[in-house]
């Protein structure tokens, strides 16, 4: 059964906003970079909200504030995947979670895999850990992004301790298989080593999507997952995010993290949690992501018409769009020119590490009509 795609807010409502998408550029610059989106709240969402600031419930995160629960119940319906409640600890957002998680399994001066192009807060999450990047970029082939296995074995054999895997990939939106996960794994448990999952477009992806745990018993082993509701459920300011575990081992690891660590974690955002992981709000997520997929298929007719020469795969999963313009003669950083000369904003590829340049990462989390007046003013620069 088709579902109707969610309708994204007008422009004057959303510029009344104070979140960083809004308030980083002049009005006339079209915003499409940070991981914001312009759809209304999920019903459940904003009723849960409503009634917390009705009775001032302002205070401070119980132990357990529903979202353990929550969020088993969400993962068994949209990826069939069985977690404990016992194994989920929240804290502030996932950067949060990825670097704590890094300090107790790392030691100072250990190398963390990154796969770039990827996030770019990957670079500082893990120096700020204590431990070193190493790179070992995605590979392009004729399908898509993947993992280059061999790198990574080699960087393991030459003494790396953990990798951040990107599950689903930003910026590329790549849905890993269950095969390449599974060999992961494998490769990682070889060497003594762990896996941390960010996870935080997950929600957003299809029923192809393998959480990272849920891929064999070894990942369950060797792997942390971190997520959140909020790139989804457009919930980043609320501060609440999931680390989860499947084996004694890692649980006890996550046991040991300092209890700031979870009180850290925001009511609001673990209330909205709750509510957006409910069944009440699948109905807007299946709504959402027919939102994103028909602004996917806009924007490479777009491209074709107004930028071509322009390169773009359309992702797995996600709303966030990868896209080549190396081609066009714009330089390293192509984002740079589109935003001075177009006055579009998106987030440059150079800041997402090898690979990026020449890119730029849009986000089309927003109206059709937004996208399409994007694309035509970068257009104009040809």
């Amino acid at each position: 059964m088709s579902v109707e795609p969610l309708t994204a807010l007008p422009l004057d409502q959303l510029r009344r906003r104070k979140s960083v998408k809004w308030r980083a550029y002049p009005e006339d610059v079209l915003p499409l970079f940070v991981a914001e989106t312009d759809f209304p709240l999920a019903p459940a969402v904003t009723e849960a909200l409503t009634e917390a600031v009705s009775v001032g419930d302002t205070g401070y995160t119980p132990g357990d504030p529903g979202i353990r629960d929550a969020y088993a119940g969400f993962a068994r319906r949209r990826f069939g995947w069985e977690v404990s409640p016992a194994g989920i600890v929240t804290t502030g957002d996932v950067i949060m979670g990825v670097v704590e998680l890094l300090r107790r399994v790392t030691s100072p001066g250990d190398r963390v895999i990154v796969t770039p192009p990827v996030y770019p807060p990957f670079f500082d999450a893990v120096p700020e850990a204590g431990a070193v990047v190493e790179a070992v970029p995605l590979r392009e082939t004729d399908e898509g992004f993947e993992l280059d296995l061999l790198g990574i074995e080699a960087a393991f054999a030459g003494g790396a301790r953990a990798i951040l895997l990107c599950s689903p990939h930003n910026p590329t939106g790549t849905v890993h298989s269950a095969q390449t996960l599974r060999e992961l794994a494998d490769i990682a448990a070889g060497f003594g080593a762990v896996v941390i999952s960010d996870e935080i477009h997950a929600p957003l992806a299809g029923p192809g999507f393998i959480p990272f745990l849920s891929a064999s018993e070894t990942a369950a082993r060797v792997g942390y997952t971190v997520t959140s509701a909020s790139k989804a459920f457009n919930l980043a300011g609320l501060k609440c995010a999931l680390m989860i575990t499947a084996h004694r081992d890692t649980s006890a690891a996550v046991a040991g993290l300092p209890d700031e660590v979870r009180w850290r974690t925001g009511l609001f955002g673990a209330i909205a949690g709750v509510a957006a992981f409910s069944p009440e709000s699948d109905p807007w997520l299946d709504a959402a992501q027919a939102a994103i997929a028909a602004n996917h298929r806009l924007l490479a007719e777009l491209l074709a018409e107004h930028v071509p020469g322009a390169r773009f795969r359309i992702p797995d999963a996600g709303y966030l769009a990868w896209v080549d313009l190396s081609s066009l003669g714009w330089g390293e950083d192509p984002g740079s020119k589109i935003l001075r000369e177009a006055r579009v904003a998106l987030h440059r590829g150079p800041q997402f590490g090898q690979g990026g340049r020449g890119h730029v990462r849009v986000n089309v989390g927003c109206a059709p009509e937004v996208l399409t007046e994007a694309v035509r003013r970068i257009g104009t620069l040809l």
